[in-house]
């Protein structure tokens, strides 16, 4: 394999794995508070038509296309609906004390459900195929950093993406700086290990609980973002989907044991192995389905190494998925 087809190999994997980014961290800052929330594809699709909704609503009102006011309609659009499903389960969950596994479950199908409707209502109107205009696809294309895209090797491998890319890392970089090195974040961390002993030290365990999922349910939205906006140009047809990258994501969030570091280069390299039978010649439909078991085989590999180890700071919160009950503290 030339050094040519390598370095095109490891953008594309960086490429695939930023929607895992986005859906592995706000997921991570979910269960950091206890609260395992299975409905990370549904928020992905939100995020994802919330944000070609945005974008295109902006082009309605505008009298002059601005890439980056269109890219920024998106962003925060999506943000805001995947914030609102976490919401929808936070509400369910925390003040409800409903089932956490069924209720993500039913936020998968709520937001793929939801997602798909409001899709289609925006294909109809414009004309039987939903999409934005080149000055806003632009605006998601890969940056031509003036002195550095154009370096030999790392120019194409470091600073060669576009911006969301770069987003997702950024925000992976100050997750872990907020768990590390706030007392917020030591607080929300207390609150998942423990909420009746947080709750005895004075920490809002519900505010913690609401704020911490979602929050994570509006980053998780920006892997849907990234997705149509990036991956299928602005378009929604044909029922957009968002091919189980949420269910991925869920598995990731093992894989890193939890860290938002460990997650970056994980998250990339669940993209390189969900995408590496483009890069292998001769496979067969077939052979291609059984590549894309591999990122699970892997999860669950780690899972059964973590298990044995018993190491603390890979372990889960301890009261993850399990309701709190202020009265019994």
């Amino acid at each position: 394999m030339s050094s040519e087809i390598v370095i095109k190999f490891l953008v594309a994997a960086v490429l695939a794995g930023t929607p895992f980014l986005f859906g592995t961290v706000g997921e991570i800052l979910s269960e950091k508070v206890g609260h395992l929330n299975l409905g990370v594809e549904g928020m992905m699709f939100m995020g994802a038509v919330s944000g070609l909704w945005a974008a295109v609503f902006y082009e309605s009102i505008a009298a002059t296309v601005s890439g980056v006011l269109a890219a920024i309609f998106a962003v925060i659009g999506s943000f805001l609906f995947g914030a609102l499903g976490a919401l929808i389960y936070s509400f369910l969950t925390v003040t409800l004390r409903a089932n956490q596994n069924v209720t993500g479950l039913t936020l998968t199908i709520f937001g793929t459900g939801i997602a798909n409707f409001l899709g289609e209502i925006l294909a109809q109107n414009m004309g039987g195929y939903a999409r934005v205009t080149t000055v806003t696809q632009g605006a998601f294309a890969n940056l031509n950093i003036p002195g550095l895209s154009d370096l030999p090797v790392v120019g194409k491998l470091l600073f060669s993406y576009n911006f969301v890319v770069y987003l997702g890392i950024v925000i992976a970089l100050v997750m872990w700086w907020f768990f590390k090195k706030t007392r917020v974040g030591l607080n929300l961390r207390a609150v998942g290990e423990s909420p009746a002993t947080a709750d005895s030290a004075g920490i809002n365990v519900t505010l913690y609980k609401y704020l911490a999922t979602c929050i994570g349910g509006g980053i998780s939205g920006l892997g849907g973002c990234y997705y149509v906006m990036v991956y299928i140009r602005g378009t929604w047809e044909n029922q957009g989907t968002i091919e189980a990258l949420g269910w991925l994501a869920v598995a990731l969030v093992i894989f890193a044991t939890w860290k938002p570091l460990r997650n970056i280069w994980g998250s990339y390299l669940f993209g390189a192995l969900y995408w590496a039978y483009f890069y292998i010649p001769g496979l067969t439909r077939s052979s291609q389905e059984i590549f894309k078991m591999i990122p699970y085989l892997v999860t669950l590999f780690v899972l059964i190494t973590v298990s044995l180890r018993k190491k603390k700071e890979d372990q889960p919160p301890a009261s993850l998925g399990i309701p709190y009950f202020r009265e019994e503290r």
